[in-house]
């Protein structure tokens, strides 16, 4: 109670409805002017600033206005060091929601890791909860998604925390959940773990190798492979594994079979989940030209109004880093293509403006990367795929603490809805070649050009 009071004398001491409304719009008037755009519709603007707003309601700090908050033991606890956070879907928004914030707000994915850190803590548990509510575990879903997150910001330079003891929980989390010696996982819903697990076992050898534990980097590197002991020839696919080593029975709808093995998905769908070793997942598909016929396969039998499918399925999150796999396999202009489709088909002004839960911010914050033209296939490396933007210009500000650069900006000449097709690009007035630009380059400041038109070029990005 008296907390409550303090919070209230702090922050509205004068009743003064009014002010209370002008600072409430200009905090919102700051944190949505870190991404500023040009260019697009009315329509798509609104969808933009709108996406962009859901993207900052979480995580939320929970520290009152003397920074008290409830800790994971049923005490009070008080932090200098940091705002202690709340509400972490892990599962969700490590895959976009969080690789923006670490452009636009990488304070707030620090403060994240510390709360996470400090939970593990609290309750005794040492290892990262997947889905933190209201400072308390709640064990939803699946994956390691925190040890995504730890190691896409370290691997970005945000690293105001305790690194030794952050990796340590890390750690437990890959050893509490994970595929282990056994080199699978034969639980239910096996594929989406083995897959998941393998990838967040990578993200763990990368801070290891960063951290020069070569012993753990070597461990955990060979087990990131794990994706390879579900793979099924004979069915050309993944599949679940029994305990004992045999594969359970393959359905009558094969692939596409909803929860086959899988969490809120098919086989299909979750099947795409290797982003750590793309190169490895297209030589067990079959190689370069298979893949990119699947892959559009995917795409082409989606509804117009792509609501949830069994097919390339945008209402969640399992398929959400596909689009940009196009890239990693040498055809940039299909991600081009198909990103520009997904803006344009999935996402609205109207009631229902988006085809899926939004998901703690995971589904407007795709919308937002996607439509600046740039988006992660791989988080834990510093890798952005470079896409076709919606907007003629598109600059973040960048934060001073983490950052070189004042701002980083995107400019698409001749765009529109029929030129979404990059054609050439130059990053600070140099030629750029390459469909995909380095986290560093970006928080170094400047102007990555794209030159759009109708139809692919389909040499550039090689």
């Amino acid at each position: 109670m008296e907390g409550a009071k303090n919070n209230l004398e702090t922050e509205i001491k004068d009743w003064d409805f009014d002010r209370v409304h002008r600072e409430a719009v200009a905090l919102w008037d700051r944190a949505l002017g870190k991404i500023s755009i040009e260019g697009g519709s009315p329509e798509e603007r609104k969808v933009f600033y709108t996406a962009l707003y859901h993207t900052m309601i979480d995580p939320l700090a929970m520290a009152d206005a003397d920074g008290k908050y409830p800790g994971g033991d049923g005490q009070i606890h008080q932090s200098s060091s940091f705002t202690k956070h709340t509400i972490f879907s892990g599962w969700d928004v490590f895959r976009s929601q969080f690789p923006l914030q670490t452009l636009i707000n990488p304070t707030v994915v620090n403060d994240m890791i510390n709360s996470l850190v400090e939970l593990a803590d609290e309750n005794g548990t040492h290892y990262l909860e997947r889905w933190e509510f209201l400072n308390a575990y709640s064990g939803c879903m699946i994956g390691n998604p925190a040890v995504s997150v730890l190691a896409d910001a370290y691997a970005k330079g945000i690293r105001n925390y305790d690194i030794d003891k952050a990796y340590q929980y890390a750690r437990n989390s890959c050893e509490r959940f994970g595929n282990g010696e056994k080199g699978y996982c034969a639980e239910e819903n096996g594929i989406s773990k083995t897959l998941e697990y393998a990838y967040s076992e990578w993200c763990l050898s990368r801070l290891a190798a960063s951290l020069g534990n070569s012993a753990d980097e070597r461990i955990y590197s060979k087990r990131a492979q794990s994706y390879r002991n579900i793979f099924d020839t004979s069915v050309h696919w993944f599949r679940p594994k029994n305990e004992d080593g045999t594969w359970a029975p393959w359905p009558a709808e094969g692939r596409l079979k909803q929860d086959y093995g899988t969490v809120e998905s098919n086989p299909y769908q979750q099947g795409w989940f290797v982003p750590h070793d793309v190169d490895g997942m297209v030589e067990l598909m079959g190689g370069r030209k298979k893949v990119i016929a699947d892959l559009e396969n995917l795409f082409e039998k989606v509804p117009p109004n792509m609501m949830w499918n069994e097919d390339y399925n945008q209402a969640n999150e399992p398929v959400h880093h596909v689009p940009f796999l196009f890239n990693r396999i040498g055809a940039p202009w299909l991600t081009q293509k198909w990103t520009r489709e997904i803006c344009r088909r999935a996402y609205h002004n109207s009631v229902e403006g988006l085809i899926g839960n939004e998901d703690v911010g995971q589904m407007s914050a795709w919308y937002v990367l996607a439509a600046a033209g740039l988006h992660p296939v791989c988080p834990g490396e510093a890798r952005y795929e470079i896409t076709s933007p919606v907007f003629n210009r598109i600059t973040f500000q960048l934060d001073p603490t983490y950052a070189k650069g004042q701002r980083f900006t995107i400019l698409a000449r001749n765009n529109s809805l029929r030129n979404i097709y990059i054609q050439s690009a130059t990053l600070n007035g140099h030629p750029y070649p390459h469909c995909y630009i380095d986290h560093a380059d970006v928080i170094a400041g400047g102007v990555l050009e794209l030159q759009m038109g109708p139809t692919p070029n389909r040499g550039w990005g090689l």
